[in-house]
């Protein structure tokens, strides 16, 4: 029986890789993307309806889970999982992205981040060591190194100083960890800089751990450079280790970083732009609230097995969303994350059958057309 952290490389079509890795609560196979569960919650997804839909393992936050209800609360409860009634792996985020997303409101030294609460102002502190054991009390099975997250464009000193604490912190995190079912993942920074990123790479994997991820991509760059940061750098992460891809993000840049090599990949885009009518199907974007919906009898896609597009019209997407109601936001989220999560079965399958590049190219096709208001 594999042991807790163990990562199988099943599977490889040049870069493409297909795997397995075992985590306390299950198997994640991979290439997998995960939903985001920030508050604990996928909006609009009952745990029920992720499970069928084909998540393997979801999101949470420790800044915004720390704030509300606390770390504390939810221990006391039986843990995240028991808390939101979900059974399978959790990964949660250190709170290292808030120090980008919330540069207004924080305030940045050697020993940790200072920020106002997004709730009540009040002064909040994470440290490596507070975030690990905020992320220990919640339980999650894969627990990320706290980062700094610098923004685009920042210049390559402002890159390197923030990289160097980023590789600090790593071995403070480390240092801090005292669950064993807890997997630390420690990423890479560097921004668009290649020896930057190179340099990262090395002083972060030469810290033996369970994964390695790529942090402070798609914060803003141009995404053709983004793609091509990837296609350097995953490659040469640790082939035997899962390689996580944080925070992107488009179904093309899905398919282009599993052919370079990445194995997991999470983003709040499909449940966020679901909630504004925007969704992903085979034959390209579609904006429901536009007028040539609003007599369609005809499924949102055709191609497509969700209880969404067997049920429901394109005009009744329509009617809902210019309504307002609840349930398009329900429907909608529930569409989009089928597309992803379908997606990278296929594309599972696809290694698994030895068709990788036909399928790849196909969907890279499909994923290029462009997107019309």
């Amino acid at each position: 029986m594999a042991e807790v952290g163990q990562f199988e490389l099943l599977k490889t079509a040049n870069q493409a890789r297909r795997g397995r890795l075992h985590t306390a609560h299950g198997v994640i196979e991979t290439p997998i993307f995960m939903p985001v569960g920030t508050k604990g919650t996928v909006k609009a997804m009952l745990p029920e309806e992720l499970h069928d839909l084909g998540a393997q393992i979801i999101l949470g936050n420790t800044y915004h889970l720390h704030l509300r209800p606390g770390e504390e609360i939810i221990k006391k409860l039986g843990g995240l999982h028991k808390f939101m009634n979900w059974s399978g792996p959790i990964l949660t985020d250190s709170g290292g992205f808030q120090v980008f997303s919330l540069s207004k409101l924080r305030k940045i030294s050697e020993s940790g981040v200072e920020f106002r609460s997004t709730l009540d102002g009040s002064k909040v502190f994470l440290s490596p060591e507070k975030s690990m054991q905020v992320q220990m009390d919640l339980g999650a099975d894969i627990i990320m190194a706290f980062d700094e997250c610098p923004p685009y464009p920042a210049s390559e000193e402002q890159i390197e100083k923030s990289m160097e604490m980023t590789h600090r912190w790593l071995k403070r995190c480390k240092e801090s960890m005292t669950r064993k079912e807890s997997l630390l993942f420690g990423i890479v920074q560097g921004g668009l800089y290649t020896d930057l990123r190179l340099k990262s790479l090395k002083a972060v994997t030469s810290e033996d751990l369970p994964g390695y991820a790529l942090g402070g991509l798609s914060v803003g760059e141009p995404i053709d450079q983004m793609h091509e940061m990837v296609r350097l750098v995953a490659p040469q992460m640790p082939s035997m280790k899962p390689r996580y891809l944080m925070g992107v993000g488009t179904p093309l840049d899905l398919i282009t970083c599993i052919d370079a090599g990445i194995d997991m990949f999470d983003c709040v885009m499909p449940t966020r732009v679901a909630r504004n009518g925007h969704l992903f199907t085979s034959q390209g974007v579609v904006r429901i609230k536009r007028n040539e919906h609003r007599e369609d009898p005809s499924a949102l896609d055709p191609e497509c097995g969700c209880y969404t597009c067997k049920n429901y019209s394109r005009a009744y997407l329509r009617h809902l969303f210019l309504s307002g109601e609840i349930l398009a936001s329900r429907l909608n989220t529930i569409h989009n994350l089928y597309f992803y999560l379908n997606l990278m079965a296929g594309a599972r399958r696809a290694l698994d059958e030895d068709r990788w590049p036909s399928f790849r190219d196909h969907w890279l096709t499909r994923l290029a057309k462009p997107v019309s208001d």
